[in-house]
């Protein structure tokens, strides 16, 4: 994952949040964006992520577990958590690369 600028973080953020929204809908899930949201924010757990993806799986094909695996990974890398301070694993390595550029 090469990440350019905090710019292009939030921009890759909206555009998974729009496309959760439309896999919830989709899926005719329960949960909504916010739940996604707050289960990644508030991780503690292991099997956090698997608590996200469940929120998805409706028992379809292998071609739409696939697309459901590969949306969760993208928030679970582009949306905040606690434990990170707040930040995202992508912001987290924008800081990373930003201080080995400066060295």
């Amino acid at each position: 994952m090469e990440i350019e600028s905090k710019k292009q973080i939030l921009k890759r953020r909206k555009e998974i949040e729009q496309e959760l929204v439309e896999m919830l809908e989709e899926t005719g899930s329960n949960f909504s964006l916010e739940h996604v949201k707050d289960v990644i924010f508030y991780e503690e757990e292991n099997d956090d992520m698997q608590k996200v993806i469940s929120m998805f799986d409706r028992g379809g094909d292998i071609s739409e577990l696939s697309n459901i695996l590969e949306l969760t990974n993208d928030a679970w890398n582009y949306f905040p958590h606690k434990i990170l301070n707040g930040l995202s694993p992508a912001e987290v390595l924008l800081e990373y690369q930003n201080k080995k550029n400066i060295k």
